[in-house]
């Protein structure tokens, strides 16, 4: 059950002293709660003090979140990152998958459409209805609509007749396969593993461009958790996280591995937002 940030009061408190966090919700809340909940337990016997992962029903909760220090720790996209960051001071991103660095958003389209794959931009998804995913996602909004915006010239609401927001990666790729849609943008690793998964009809729908490469998810921690744990806590966390090796908490990202984050990594995402008027 997704918690209201209207009653839910989890910022650490002098007696319990309970790290608590919070993701993004870009996939399904059964599988974050599967995800998370394991990462917790992890967490909290590398660390020694009591972890707990909160849901949240939207991207702006879990910035919202961040910045009230309901949660001080959270797993972001890049721009949820970005804009969570600026609102607290001295946050920093302490570490992502090592697949991070060079992430990709995939546009799907419907089989009805004769579109087909392309190493080139679509162009030819001018006028038909297109699905985003979260409006604060990177994968499944800001980069996708940035190269709309490139290529085409024109916003979405310009060029498509209708256009949508599903509110994640899971729920584009079924608006799409079902043909609510027509095509879609969505995160190259929702897909893979829900094609992998056998959960993808792929004669109904399939990959017919990717974006180059972007910085994208990451792990970010509040500047104050070292004076609520003791001096050194944050580098811990960084440390507990970069020495995940538990293939099956691994897979549940998927990542390979983690590794070191910086918030500079980020710039381009910062660049990006402000160019098509995500960010001020």
């Amino acid at each position: 059950m997704v918690l209201s940030l209207a009653t839910f009061s989890g910022a650490a408190s002098a007696e319990t002293k309970t790290l608590v966090f919070s993701a993004i919700p870009d996939q399904d809340q059964a599988q974050l709660m599967k995800r998370f909940g394991k990462i917790a337990t992890y967490l909290s016997k590398e660390l020694g003090v009591p972890v707990k992962y909160v849901p949240v029903n939207s991207y702006a909760a879990a910035i919202t979140a961040f910045r009230n220090d309901q949660i001080q720790l959270a797993w972001f996209g890049g721009l949820s990152g970005v804009r969570a960051r600026l609102l607290v001071p001295d946050s920093q991103a302490i570490a992502q998958g090592y697949e991070d660095t060079e992430f990709v958003t995939y546009f799907i389209a419907h089989h009805s459409t004769g579109l087909q794959p392309t190493e080139e931009f679509p162009k030819a998804i001018a006028g038909k209805t297109f699905t985003f995913g979260s409006k604060g996602s990177t994968s499944g909004r800001l980069m996708p609509e940035y190269y709309i915006r490139d290529v085409l010239g024109k916003t979405p609401k310009e060029l498509f007749p209708s256009v949508g927001f599903s509110g994640n990666h899971s729920r584009t790729i079924a608006l799409v396969e079902a043909g609510s849609y027509q095509v879609g943008a969505t995160n190259y690793k929702v897909w893979e593993k829900a094609v992998a998964a056998g959960k993808v009809d792929t004669s109904k729908v399939s990959v017919i461009w990717k974006t180059p490469t972007y910085p994208d998810y990451q792990w970010s921690i509040r500047g104050d958790v070292d004076a609520v744990w003791g001096e050194g806590f944050k580098e811990r966390v960084k440390q507990a996280l970069l020495n995940m090796e538990d293939k099956a908490l691994l897979d549940a990202f998927p990542r390979s591995r983690f590794i070191e984050a910086d918030n500079s990594d980020y710039q381009a995402i910062l660049d990006t937002a402000k160019e098509i008027g995500l960010l001020d």
